[in-house]
C-alpha cells in the first residue's frame, strides 16, 4: 500500500470517528477527549524525555485525573486552583532535586499548559447543554483548524511564496497561512448558519451571534496554525519526525490534535461570553 494511500484511509477513519463522537456528545466525548489528551500528554513527556530533558510528569497526571470529577462536583471554576497547585507541586519537585535545571522545570509544566488545559477546553465544550449547541461549539472547535489545515495545504502547495515560519517549519507559507485563516472563517461562517437553519427559536437564542463567528474563525484559525508551530518547535527540539506512529500515515496523536487543542481554547474562551 502506498504511503498517500494509507495516509487518506487513516484520514477517512480518524474523520468518521469525529463525526461519530460528535454526533454522540455529552459522557462519550468527553471521555474519548480526555482519553486522546492522556495519549496526546504521554507523547509530549515521552518527546521531552528522548530529548535528554527530565520533565517531572506525575502532578499533571494527577491534575488530569482530578479534573473532570471536581469540576463535576465544584464546578469548571475549580480548575484554576487546580492547575496552580499542579504548577507548584511540579516546580517543588524540580527545584528540591540534587541537580536541579531551569529548563526541567519549565518543560514539566509545558504539557499542563500545551496539552492538559486545552483538553479541558474540549471536555468542558462536550458538556454543554442543550445538544444543539454543544455539537455547534464541538464542530467549530475541530472544522475550524482541520479546514484551515486544508485550505493552507492546497493554496501554499500551490502558489508557494514566501516561507512564514522556515526556521520552525520550513513547509508552511505566508499564502497558506492566509488561505488557511480565511477557510477557518467560512467555516465558522457555514457552521454558524447550519446551525441557524436547523436549531428551533429557543436554541437560536443560545447560539453565538453573527459577529462571534467571524471572531472565532479568525482567531479559531490563527490559534490552531499556532498550535501547529509549536508542536513543530517541539519536535524541532527533540529531534523527531512525529511524535509516534500510533495513526499510520499521520503520525502521533499529538501530531492530529495540537491544532484542534489550541483552537479549542477559543472556542471556551467565548462560551464563557455567549
Amino acid at each position: 500500500m502506498s504511503k498517500l494511500k494509507q495516509r487518506l484511509i487513516t484520514g477517512a477513519l480518524l474523520s468518521a470517528l469525529a463525526i461519530v463522537l460528535l454526533m454522540a456528545g455529552g459522557a462519550v466525548m468527553a471521555v474519548a477527549a480526555l482519553l486522546f489528551v492522556c495519549v496526546a500528554m504521554h507523547e509530549e513527556y515521552h518527546a521531552l524525555t528522548i530529548a535528554g530533558n527530565r520533565p517531572v510528569a506525575w502532578p499533571t497526571w494527577v491534575g488530569i485525573v482530578l479534573s473532570v470529577p471536581l469540576s463535576v462536583w465544584l464546578g469548571t471554576a475549580v480548575l484554576i486552583p487546580l492547575l496552580m497547585l499542579v504548577f507548584l507541586v511540579t516546580l517543588v519537585c524540580v527545584v528540591f532535586r540534587e541537580e536541579p535545571r531551569l529548563e526541567d522545570a519549565l518543560l514539566s509544566i509545558m504539557p499542563m499548559f500545551t496539552v492538559m488545559l486545552p483538553g479541558l477546553c474540549v471536555v468542558a465544550l462536550a458538556m454543554v447543554q442543550p445538544k444543539e449547541l454543544q455539537v455547534t461549539l464541538l464542530f467549530l472547535a475541530l472544522a475550524i483548524p482541520c479546514i484551515g489545515d486544508t485550505f493552507a495545504f492546497v493554496v501554499g502547495s500551490t502558489v508557494g511564496g514566501p516561507k512564514l515560519c522556515p526556521a520552525v517549519s520550513p513547509n508552511k507559507t505566508v499564502s497558506g497561512a492566509i488561505a488557511g485563516l480565511a477557510g477557518s472563517l467560512l467555516t465558522a461562517l457555514g457552521i454558524g448558519l447550519a446551525s441557524f437553519l436547523l436549531c428551533d427559536e429557543a436554541v437560536r437564542m443560545l447560539l453565538p451571534a453573527w459577529w462571534q463567528y467571524i471572531f472565532m474563525g479568525l482567531l479559531g484559525g490563527a490559534a490552531g496554525q499556532m498550535g501547529d508551530l509549536f508542536a513543530s518547535l517541539v519536535k524541532r527540539h527533540c529531534g523527531l519526525k512525529d511524535f509516534s506512529n500510533l495513526f499510520p500515515g499521520h503520525g502521533g496523536m499529538l501530531d492530529r490534535i495540537d491544532s484542534i487543542l489550541f483552537s479549542s481554547m477559543v472556542i471556551f474562551c467565548f462560551l464563557l461570553m455567549i
